[in-house]
Order: C-alpha cells, then structure tokens, then sequence
C-alpha cells in the first residue's frame, strides 16, 4: 500500500444498527490509524452498566477497530476520552491504566454531556508505520 493512500474501515456494521454511517469506523492515512469515537455498545445497544462495565467495552470495541487496521493497544500514541460526570475518572482511570500500563499513550480526559445512557467515550489514534 503507498504512503499516499487514505484507507476507510468499515462505514456499515452491527453497531450502527448495519446501516450507512456518514463517517468511517477508522482512516489509515499512511503510518496513522485515526479511530472514530467508540460508545459503550454491543450490536447498537448501550451496555448496561457503571463507568467500569462501560469503559471495559469501550476499550473491546476500539481493539476490534484497530484490528481493521492491523493495529493494537501498543500502536495507540494518543487518546482523546470524555465523561458524562467527572466523578467517575477514578474508575475510568482505573480501568484504562489496566489496559495501557505497558505501553501508555499521550491523554486529554474532559468531561462533556453524552448520548442517552453512555458514561464514556473516546477515540484513539495509532502509530504503525507501512513497512
């Protein structure tokens, strides 16, 4: 694959219901994977649960996007994270320490209004380099 090309992972999937999204799961442009924002979903459903349950999925589903892209937790050099209620970083902290001890990415953690129900979501970008 050249350098110069943009690659756009799956835009139609069981999480969106298996309709068209306007945005794509993840975009490989060049050696950066750049992941879409992941809720705490299975098949279009809001996973039922505290800041821990929800984070867990969260992190599942952005390993299941990177996979797309040949990548793993160790290619994430950034993350962008946002709370429905500040009082829960202690335990999303937690959870993400557990997943990203060895190899820990830069991190930007606000706290904003969600969808209906989601504690957390967060985005992620990845470095692997082509060759």
């Amino acid at each position: 694959m050249s350098k110069n090309k943009l690659i756009r992972f799956d835009i139609a999937d069981s999480q969106a219901g298996g309709q068209r999204r306007p945005f794509a799961k993840a975009v490989r442009a060049g050696d950066f994977v750049y992941v879409s924002g992941q809720v705490p979903t299975v098949n279009g459903e809001v996973v039922v649960g505290n800041i821990v349950a929800q984070t867990e999925q969260v992190i599942a589903n952005i390993k299941e996007v990177l996979a797309l892209a040949d990548c793993t937790l160790e290619h994430v050099v950034k993350v962008n994270a946002w709370l429905d209620d500040a009082r829960d970083f202690s335990s999303f902290n937690a959870v993400f320490q557990k997943h990203f001890i060895d190899h820990p990415p830069a991190r930007s953690t606000v706290q904003s209004p969600m969808m209906v129900d989601v504690k957390v979501e967060m985005d992620v970008i990845a470095y692997k380099p082509l060759d």
